[in-house]
């Protein structure tokens, strides 16, 4: 998809569609009042006759306007002026691009970077635009024996007001697209059936993506043989019940100018298919559990965008996958295993399964001596009852991380929100007979789930984000988010600025 970005009169934007937003109070925007100015006034007369109300998210399409080069305009809602804050903005944009991925065009111009968002610049909005462009374009039907037409959009023109906006609008617009693009490549393999995307599958997306890639990214697929060699017995644990061979992926980008730079690392939960294990979750949306892999997904989308963007950092992706299956193979409740950093744990639950394969993950993540780790993961359904569906939880045991990652997500506008992990909660798993048992009783499950895997980040700066309400949605609109791939790139590209002030010698 391409974003170029315009700065001469919205009237001589030659297009299929101008798609221009509008406030209820009827007080035109500067590229709206242009327009207004050379069609006979006809947006104004539009508010004026109560033809088309501005309330947000309401569209009108006209087929037809006088004195523009465009074939069609459209009005966009905006609704009240000062209730015009970023939720509001990405209401306004959802609503525009789901109407035009409808219609039978392949180019358009917008008109939102001149839309007044609190302390949101021009590269902000126009970052939003490609990424809403995204979201309304993605389609998954490749298992449908009569998919529908899919939308032709592919060439979306930024309109920007003032000249000193265009650079800032193009770059806005080349971060939106990667970030876009990541979260596609998310949805979809959060949205494949657990019978085509198993461990090896996602081992075998890895090394598509490294070989894409041009030397860029370098991808490790440990197998079965090899876990066992190394120890991490938690990990295939967990798939010893499936006739799916269990994987450790690797991925390596190396971005800065130095390649002995720490990293940061971004590990996910990659259980393809979660059944329960011996202890059998109900039948009832069983079927959704084929998303229990959408942290690992959200782990390949944002290497995805960070192929787009390249930025100066290091980057290591780690993605512990397995199935989660009953049979005469598969762990027990009381069963103890030992993992990869030598702690023994007694498995009380076996539907507790993505922490067991998180925490050898965790500590493979030691070798690589990381500036810091983030973990995603469908941990826990105790998040879903604390936040909802709207926001994801983090847990980390460093509150710079932790704020660092609030921030990204706010910028991103894909929301994090902090829960404790106080020590007090640790003795929620002990155990009469390991080291520590995988649950902790149903008081706090989120945060004891993140007690756990806390034991295996001892070594550096660590955070976890649950994303068990945020990653899909259920019901007729049924399908994964792509989130949190906003906020885990953002994240990525803060801490190379902050890498580029302290060496430009303005320590942040």
């Amino acid at each position: 998809m391409e974003f170029p970005v315009q700065t001469a009169n919205p009237a001589k934007a030659e297009t299929a569609c101008l798609v221009v937003p509008v406030f209820k109070d009827g007080d035109l925007l500067p590229a709206a009042a242009k327009l207004d100015d050379v069609s006979e006034r006809l947006i104004g007369q539009l508010i004026e006759r109560g033809d088309f109300d501005a309330r947000l998210g309401n569209v009108l399409l006209v087929p037809f306007a006088p004195g523009l080069n465009a074939d069609r305009l459209m009005l966009v809602g905006l609704g009240e002026r000062n209730s015009c804050r970023e939720g509001a903005f990405c209401k306004a944009l959802d609503a525009a691009f789901t109407a035009l991925a409808a219609l039978p065009i392949d180019d358009i111009a917008v008109a939102f970077t001149d839309v007044p968002v609190s302390e949101r610049s021009c590269d902000w909005k126009a970052r939003m635009v490609a990424e809403a462009a995204h979201r309304a374009l993605y389609r998954f039907d490749q298992f449908k024996s009569e998919p529908s037409p899919s939308p032709q959009l592919s060439r979306i023109t930024l309109l920007v007001s003032e000249h000193g906006d265009a650079e800032a609008a193009r770059q806005g617009g080349r971060i939106g697209d990667a970030i876009g693009r990541g979260v596609a490549t998310t949805r979809t393999l959060g949205n494949l059936p657990g019978n085509i995307c198993t461990p090896r599958y996602l081992a075998e997306q890895a090394e598509a993506l490294g070989h894409a890639a041009d030397g860029a990214l370098s991808v490790e697929i440990l197998d079965e043989e090899a876990l066992e060699r190394l120890g991490a017995h938690s990990l295939l644990s967990v798939g010893r019940g499936s006739e799916q061979p269990s994987r450790l992926i690797v991925m390596t980008y190396q971005g800065a100018e130095s390649a002995s730079e720490a990293p940061h690392v971004l590990v996910g939960k990659g259980i393809t298919f979660d059944t329960g294990g011996i202890s059998l979750k109900p039948g009832e949306a069983m079927d959704e559990m084929k998303f229990d892999m959408c942290g690992a997904a959200s782990v390949f989308g944002t290497v995805t965008a960070v192929l787009a963007i390249k930025p100066k950092i290091n980057l290591v992706a780690i993605v512990a996958a397995a199935e989660n299956m009953p049979d005469g193979r598969a762990t027990k409740p009381g069963d103890i295993i030992k993992t990869l950093k030598g702690l023994t744990v007694e498995v009380l639950n076996t539907d507790a399964e993505g922490r067991l394969v998180l925490c050898d993950a965790l500590t493979y993540a030691e070798r690589f001596e990381p500036a810091s780790v983030v973990d995603i993961a469908t941990l826990t359904g105790a998040a879903i009852i604390a936040l909802g569906h709207h926001a994801t939880g983090l847990l980390a045991n460093d509150d710079d991380l932790a704020l660092d990652l609030l921030d990204a997500g706010e910028t991103a506008w894909d929301r994090a929100w902090h829960l404790p992990l106080w020590d007090e909660y640790q003795q929620q798993l002990d155990s009469n007979f390991a080291d520590l048992a995988n649950i902790g009783g149903r008081p706090a499950g989120t945060i004891t789930a993140a007690c756990f895997l806390s034991r295996f980040a001892d070594k550096f700066p660590w955070a976890h984000l649950d994303i068990a309400g945020t990653a899909w949605s259920s019901g007729k609109e049924k399908g994964a988010s792509g989130r949190p791939v906003g906020l885990l790139t953002q994240y990525l590209l803060d801490r190379e600025e902050e890498t580029r002030s302290v060496e430009n010698g303005n320590e942040l």
